[in-house]
């Protein structure tokens, strides 16, 4: 194809300059795109395609409107492209264009979603033992920056777990972290993240301490405690120059740097977080969450906040009392508290409106949400203050944390300045009160005079020429025009000037009405000029209070958060926990937050201390083991929140780490298999967890051979009795372990109950001391649906074993026609014995009647086919042989004796 030229060419020059997926470049009042670009948006976006010619060859093109690409923009940047944005600006000799902005998902600032929509990057230095990250989250649309260095053995699944914590949008990988195929895997395993690869010399320390140091002063960067953490350094750099290049401007709201990690939250690795499910369920969705469960603010922001409190629990006493001292003044004013939550559902996402701000792109509509969202801070305040319980409470000290003075004076002057209802673009005037600026009033005083002078014309030609049919009007194509009815043109006056015919009607002009005209258009661009200006200028103003906005927009998020735990405190019973001094947990009639919402649900008591601190739960399957064991986690993460629990009482001793080892999520498409899985996550478990920590196994040891289980599980709970001494549930059916009870300090037994009655068995879903004595696995397979024969002959199979009876391995047509052999299982051995060591049993004819066993050489009834199962029976070493793989070969050895 013949190299293009003209504006296609312009466009493709510009897109080899950038890295960028997609290049949208302003052509008058559109914003175009071509070539393959123009195919890609009209897939995503469905535009239409057109043909634009250059030097001979034709070539696709779609665009949008100049004031329309916003909403096209966040389509393209929320599917993971890159998008760069070329302006078209005037020179002497005409125009050019030049890219102005690269917007990528981590630097998007007009986002529409209310989740933190972080920007992450990632440097790794050491290897092993001595791995080091640093790793930054910056979130521009709010302006939050959080920095922290992670190091040691566990310091990988420590970056893994922040990643997910953040689950940032877009991740910056480091030099080294670039060229680590495994680390990579794991992050993009845990995020849906977009990997973009940023300058090497970005991540620098020399450049980075710099840039980090420019943006916030080397004060801040010794007070926060990072000075000498050259990961975290270079990664907060990194990020910092990435936002500043991609020329989105928003730089200017990020305000505040924080170290996170320092001790002060509860650690909630990766898969804790998804085991307790407390943003998303196993299977992905929102609905069924903690989060969703909880979740009652009224804005964007409050929302925000309490997921943030959800993932990452307080540690700090002083902290949490003082939100559970504000949860319970709002459970205790009832009206005012809904009265609250009336106030701030008029408010808007303070925090992204200051970066809206500061990066330029704030229209005059984002500027009166600021101004009615700030003049929501001293009705709350007032609120707060007329209600002595509130105002006993620390919601006063939340309300007074903002410089309210300055707030106000903010607010009236966006109120003084700004009409009630602006247009949308800030480029066409008509967005300010007349007042505000002398010389804007003086153009529009004129222009509203040549208004008016064309607006009473037709009048006054009416009476001066005695004209019944003629109007004057305004179009794109003729401009102002004096239009007559063709049965009255014979008394048009001779300085009409005729400009077009109709078919009942012809079109005039004046010279005083061209005259009005183009001093109409004149006074339009002027005016609009000036309010652009104006504009600017407020913007700016407002961008300067970035960090006031931000901390009225939080003092706002908190409130409507600790309103809506209390109001789901107040809604489902919910008691405010005692923060204990010592390690213990003590709750009455507790329930899981969740499934207390769907079912009714039956509560239970939970004690443990320093001399119950390890609980052995067994219980029949689907009894409610799991839920049990999740509910304490949640009432113990909740209590660390801040929040009021599920319980009639709870008393809660602080914990530093809550670690979850929950159910068997198949990892084999990484290479993991489901036993590796289960044995890395109790692996990180005993290397984490601390005497100050609350440890939850739902079962281990299940996924491999009974006896190496049961060996895992035992030893796994003496290392934690005797060296972690954590506070630990671990539920089981390996009843082996139950033993330990009796031999173990600390160690207890407790079981849920079941109740049988002529072969029907009930659930109690009650927690009582002591271990249970069975399983009850076959009647869970009755009640998942398993076919009646199934569950019958296990039953039998089940009866004879615990007799120790020898079992019929039934061939062909079962027990109504077929081959049968009697084998019986060893417990001693693990095994079945054959018939060398059974010599003398009885064998069971076709036709049900007893027969003398004889040597299989004499048998005229053994086929080489039986032979071969009864060899392989023989050989299976049930101690080894996971109860999955037994199953299995049970039903091959079946299939080969039915001739399949």
């Amino acid at each position: 194809m013949t190299e293009a030229t003209g504006i296609v060419g312009e466009f493709l020059s510009l897109k080899a300059e950038t890295d960028a997926d997609v290049l949208a470049m302003q052509c008058g009042d559109f914003y175009e795109f071509f070539d393959e670009d123009a195919e890609l948006v009209a897939e995503e976006l469905d535009l239409t395609i057109s043909q634009k010619s250059s030097h001979g060859s034709s070539y696709p093109m779609a665009g949008v409107p100049l004031d329309d690409l916003t909403p096209y923009l966040k389509a393209l940047v929320e599917r993971g492209y890159r998008v760069a944005v070329a302006d078209q600006y005037e020179t002497a000799d005409g125009h050019a264009r030049e890219i102005t902005r690269i917007v990528t998902p981590g630097t998007l600032v007009e986002t529409g979603a209310d989740d933190a929509q972080y920007l992450a990057a990632v440097v790794s230095d050491g290897s092993g033992s001595d791995e080091r990250y640093g790793v930054a989250f910056a979130d521009v649309t709010t302006g939050q920056f959080f920095v922290s260095g992670l190091d040691g053995a566990d310091a990988t699944a420590e970056l893994v777990t922040e990643l997910y914590k953040f689950d940032p949008v877009e991740v910056l990988p480091g030099p080294t972290v670039r060229t680590d195929d495994v680390l990579l895997d794991r992050i993009r395993e845990r995020t849906d993240a977009t990997l973009t690869l940023h300058a090497a010399d970005a991540f620098a320390p020399g450049r980075a301490r710099h840039t980090v140091r420019e943006q916030f002063g080397e004060e801040t960067v010794d007070a926060v405690g990072i000075a000498d953490d050259e990961g975290a350094i270079r990664a907060a750099g990194a990020v910092l120059s990435y936002v500043e290049e991609t020329g989105q401007g928003a730089l200017a709201a990020v305000t505040r740097l924080q170290q996170y990690g320092s001790g002060d939250h509860v650690d909630l690795d990766a898969t804790t977080q998804r085991n307790l499910e407390l943003t998303e369920t196993m299977h992905g969705g929102t609905d069924g969450s903690l989060f969703a469960t909880i979740d009652h603010t009224v804005t964007s922001a409050g929302g925000r906040l309490l997921k943030e409190w959800l993932q990452r629990p307080r540690r700090s006493r002083t902290e949490l009392e003082r939100r559970q001292s504000a949860v319970a003044a709002l459970t205790e004013a009832a009206m005012a508290r809904e009265e609250l939550r009336e106030i701030l559902d008029g408010g808007y996402d303070l925090e992204r409106l200051a970066s809206r701000a500061a990066s330029g792109s704030a229209d005059a509509g984002d500027l009166l949400r600021v101004q009615g969202t700030l003049d929501l801070l001293p009705q709350a305040a007032d609120l707060v203050a007329e209600t002595p319980r509130l105002a006993d409470s620390p919601l006063a000290s939340v309300i007074e944390q903002p410089d309210r003075e300055t707030g106000a004076s903010l607010a009236a002057e966006l109120d003084e300045a700004l009409v009630e209802d602006p247009p949308s673009t800030v480029t066409q005037g008509g967005l300010f009160r007349l007042g505000y600026d002398e010389e804007l009033d003086e153009l529009i005083e004129r222009h509203e005079a040549a208004k008016e002078w064309i607006a009473t014309l037709d009048d006054r030609e009416k009476r001066e020429h005695g004209i019944t049919h003629l109007q004057v009007d305004r179009n794109k194509t003729d401009g102002y025009y004096i239009q007559v009815g063709k049965s009255e043109t014979d008394k048009v006056p001779d300085e009409y000037e005729p400009i077009k015919t109709l078919k009942n009607s012809e079109r005039y002009t004046i010279p005083e009405l061209e005259e009005r005209e183009r001093e109409i258009l004149r006074l339009e661009e002027q005016r609009g000029d000036l309010e652009y200006e104006l504009f600017g200028e407020l913007r700016e103003r407002v961008a300067a209070h970035a960090e006031l906005l931000q901390d009225v927009g939080r003092a706002l998020a908190e409130l409507d958060a600790l309103a809506s735990l209390a109001a789901h405190a107040v809604r489902n019973d919910w008691a405010r926990p005692e923060l204990a001094e010592s390690r213990e947990l003590d709750v009455r009639q507790g329930r899981h937050p969740v499934v207390e919402q769907t079912t009714e649900f039956v509560p239970n008591d939970l004690r443990m201390d320093d001399d119950r601190r390890f609980l052995i739960v067994t219980g029949p399957n689907m009894s409610g083991k799991s839920t049990y064991m999740r509910q304490a986690a949640l009432i113990t993460l909740l209590a660390q929140v801040g929040s009021f629990v599920p319980a009639d009482a709870a008393r809660v001793g602080l914990v530093d780490g809550i670690y979850t080892r929950v159910g068997a999520l198949d990892e084999l498409a990484q290479g993991r298999s489901t036993f590796m899985v289960e044995m890395q996550e109790l692996s990180n478990i005993l290397h984490s967890a601390s005497d100050d920590s609350l440890v939850i196994l739902d079962e281990v040891g299940r996924g491999t051979a009974t006896y190496d289980g049961i060996s895992i599980a035992w030893a796994a709970t003496e290392y934690i009795v005797n060296e972690i001494r954590s506070r630990t549930l671990f539920a089981t059916h390996y009843h082996e372990l139950t033993t330990l009870g009796d031999e173990l300090p600390s160690v207890e037994n407790v079981h849920v109950a079941a109740d049988e009655t002529d072969g029907d068995v009930t659930f109690l879903r009650t927690v009582r001391d002591g271990p249970t004595d069975r399983s009850y696995g076959v009647h869970v397979a009755d009640l998942a649906g398993v076919p009646e024969p199934v569950v019958d002959r296990s039953r039998d199979v089940l009866d004879r074993l615990r007799e120790d009876e020898a079992i019929e391995v039934r061939g062909s047509g079962g027990s109504e026609g077929g081959d049968t052999t009697q084998v019986v299982f060893d417990l001693d051995s693990g095994q079945f014995k054959g018939d060398e060591q059974t010599s003398g049993e009885t064998r069971v004819a076709t036709d049900g009647s007893p027969n003398q066993a004889t040597s299989e050489d004499d048998d005229p009834r053994l086929d080489p086919a039986t032979e071969a199962v009864l060899d392989e029976l023989r050989d299976v070493d049930v101690n080894e042989t996971p109860p999955v793989e037994l199953l299995a070969k049970v039903q091959e050895w079946q299939a080969e004796l039915d001739g399949e």
